[in-house]
């Protein structure tokens, strides 16, 4: 079985609404997508010098990540996800899924 991450950069909508969509985020969104077939954890970041976007990171264990990200797409279209306005969405978040290639762990 396949093991990687689903790498998420977001805003929020608006300044006013950062606490909003830190709720949201937090709440309701990760409960969520963890509960989805694949996704076994999720973190989230923040820039340190208020100088990047949000960052949360989804793993994923599954024959086909692909599949994975695509299920969790279809939801957050079709209405399987609670979605929230204080998300921004123009432009649209930026991601990426990427495959586990080496996993150190020291002795």
């Amino acid at each position: 079985m396949a093991k990687g991450i689903f790498y998420v950069e977001t805003w929020p909508s608006a300044p006013e609404r950062e606490a909003d969509f830190h709720t949201w985020y937090d709440t309701i969104h990760l409960p969520e997508v963890v509960a989805l077939d694949g996704f076994t954890a999720a973190r989230r970041l923040s820039p340190v010098n208020d100088d990047g976007p949000f960052v949360a990171i989804y793993e994923i264990e599954a024959d086909d990540l692909q599949a994975v990200v695509d299920n969790l797409l279809e939801a957050a279209t079709n209405g399987g996800l609670r979605m929230s306005d204080s998300l921004q969405m123009d432009p649209e978040p930026n991601v990426r899924l990427l495959r586990l290639t080496t996993d150190y762990v020291p002795e």
